[in-house]
């Protein structure tokens, strides 16, 4: 005997019907957009620096962490300020849910869940599309199973929770983390703050197990649990990438910019850039100034 039961057919708030394009930029200091209006949504993260967004005819000043929507058929352009190099994340879509207009002419400061899953955006479209992004995206070959799927879920979940925090209906027992794994997360943001500002030394692990009274195997644990990376791996990132922002800003020069972060040389410093990049500092600054020429004439 078949048994007919009555289905509940799910409601759905948000629903990502097409990605056309993503991108993580790394602008120079002078870096001016013309602007442009297109007939799908656009979202632009400022994940380090400081952009001036004009968005039809309202500025916004977007600071490190500040996330702001651009509706269909909006008019927006946006500016680097203060001589400071950013980086941005710019991902457009399209989306016909009716819940998308809580997003018009709004500004976000994203938090830490936000930040995390942002960057699984970012990172599952590294798994679905040739990394660098370009346009049009093209898929990779042998991709992830369900990678595409993974990317519309990620980006779907991380407009809903902006819609509840716009709407004040979250609570605390949406967090994913259970006391005992804040406190490691906690731990863990302050080893980071603590590297960041000590760029300019080497810095070893026993120092920075004194400073937070925590044994030195604990520490790499925990560290590797959240971040993925050793901490002297995680370090010398951050080295690199404040080393990629110097020259951006075209401020320094690179014996500078390496003694300013700590390298015993140049040439250390040299091999450890290329080692991130796959590509020297000189390499990195000519790239910058062309990708600038194209993007102006464009």
């Amino acid at each position: 005997m078949t048994i007919e039961l009555e289905r509940v057919y799910l409601n759905l708030t948000i629903e990502i019907r097409s990605i056309i394009t993503m991108y993580y930029f790394e602008f120079g200091k002078d870096y001016v957009f013309s602007g442009e209006s297109h007939d799908f949504w656009e979202m632009v993260y400022v994940d380090k620096g400081e952009v001036e967004v004009l968005a039809d005819t309202t500025r916004h000043i977007l600071k490190q962490g500040s996330l702001i929507f651009h509706k269909p058929n909006e008019f927006h352009s946006f500016t680097a300020t203060h001589g400071r190099a950013p980086n941005v994340i710019v991902i457009t879509f399209d989306c016909y849910s009716k819940a998308m207009g809580q997003f018009e002419n709004r500004v976000f400061q994203l938090q830490d869940e936000e930040r995390n899953l942002l960057a699984q955006i970012i990172e599952e479209g590294a798994n679905t599309f040739v990394f660098p992004f370009k346009y049009p995206l093209i898929r990779k070959e042998n991709s992830l199973i369900g990678s595409e799927q993974l990317l519309k879920n990620y980006l779907e979940m991380f407009l809903i929770i902006l819609l509840r925090k716009k709407t004040h209906q979250e609570n605390d027992q949406t967090l994913s983390f259970l006391p005992k794994e804040k406190d490691e997360l906690q731990l863990v943001t302050a080893i980071i703050r603590f590297l960041e500002e000590r760029l300019e030394f080497q810095i070893s692990l026993t120092e920075i197990s004194h400073h937070f009274h925590v044994a030195k195997t604990k520490l790499k644990d925990l560290f590797a649990k959240h971040t993925g990376k050793s901490i002297k791996e995680y370090f010398m990132l951050m080295k690199i990438e404040k080393a990629k922002v110097s020259i951006r800003e075209d401020v320094h020069n690179f014996t500078e910019i390496s003694r300013r972060l700590g390298f015993s040389s140049v040439h250390y410093f040299s091999k450890a850039f290329k080692r991130v990049c796959g590509m020297s500092p000189s390499e990195y600054a000519k790239s910058v100034k062309a990708r600038s020429r194209i993007e102006t004439v464009e």
